[in-house]
């Protein structure tokens, strides 16, 4: 049976939440297996799937055709589905227009949104249109050029002041979970203590009431960098590149394919051939 925003709710503050990304069809259908409670088709497709150097670039249409496939592998888990940039910043009815599109196309159970108190307005006629709305505050990457870059938020007094307030502001919009990326650990523990809804962790440390990670993150897909919140669980990278540099010598030197990988055909038949 699919996990509902009611099964998650009731374990905050006693078993934590787990979610990862996923934006494919096979992904999701591994991850579902898991056990993972709730999977994120995050704009990070921008990235991580699509090559882009940020998520501004991703569009209504890139989360729908992704979101489509993870929702056909995943049976239990929670899909949510993110609002890329620009498709609910303009207006409260641009927002309610592609949320309740998104929801329709794809058959996610909730969409998530940047954004604090600015945007509790947006939210709050989501949520009243019927579609579960899970918030995020703290590092919102669509807004990375006003805020300078990829940092650590909360850590002066206006600005953990202002966390506290963006946090309260969504939950009291009806938001029934709030991200909190790049948090610090303290701050983080504060917002959940405070909250309702239920605190999900990127970069917040031990105290949320659950953790989200980009799997291609946590699988060690790249080489390149890896942000300080991240544990990487195993080497992918390593291990897909042994494997194609083996299936490209196999292939120079004959080896691949062998006698077992190839199909027969009867020395009658070839002899009748002209």
């Amino acid at each position: 049976m699919r996990k509902s925003i009611y099964d998650l709710l009731s374990r905050k503050g006693t078993c934590p939440v787990s979610m990862l990304t996923a934006y494919d069809y096979h992904t999701a259908c591994t991850i579902d297996e898991a056990g993972i409670d709730m999977i994120l088709v995050g704009d990070s497709l921008g990235n991580v799937m699509l090559g882009y150097e940020n998520t501004l670039a991703v569009t209504v249409e890139d989360m729908i055709h992704h979101g489509k496939a993870v929702c056909r592998g995943a049976k239990e888990a929670m899909v949510v589905i993110d609002m890329p940039f620009m498709s609910y910043q303009a207006s409260v009815e641009d927002a309610v227009r592609n949320a309740g599109r998104i929801v329709k196309e794809t058959n996610c159970q909730a969409v998530k949104m940047e954004g604090g108190a600015e945007y509790a307005d947006r939210i709050k006629a989501i949520v009243q249109a019927g579609i579960p709305v899970v918030a995020h505050i703290g590092l919102t990457p669509q807004s990375v050029n006003a805020l300078g870059g990829y940092k650590v938020q909360g850590k002066s007094l206006e600005q953990a002041q202002k966390l506290l307030s963006d946090a309260k502001a969504v939950e009291e919009a009806g938001a029934f979970a709030i991200t909190l990326e790049c948090v610090p650990e303290a701050l983080a523990k504060m917002i959940t203590e405070q909250s309702k809804a239920l605190t999900i962790g990127i970069g917040a440390g031990r105290f949320c009431d659950g953790q989200v990670l980009v799997y291609q993150d946590m699988l060690g897909f790249t080489n390149g960098f890896t942000p300080k919140f991240v544990k990487k669980y195993t080497d992918l990278h390593a291990i897909m590149l042994q494997a194609f540099r083996q299936y490209k010598e196999e292939c120079e030197q004959r080896t691949f394919p062998a006698e077992e990988q190839t199909f027969k055909i009867s020395d009658d038949v070839l002899e009748k051939l002209y």
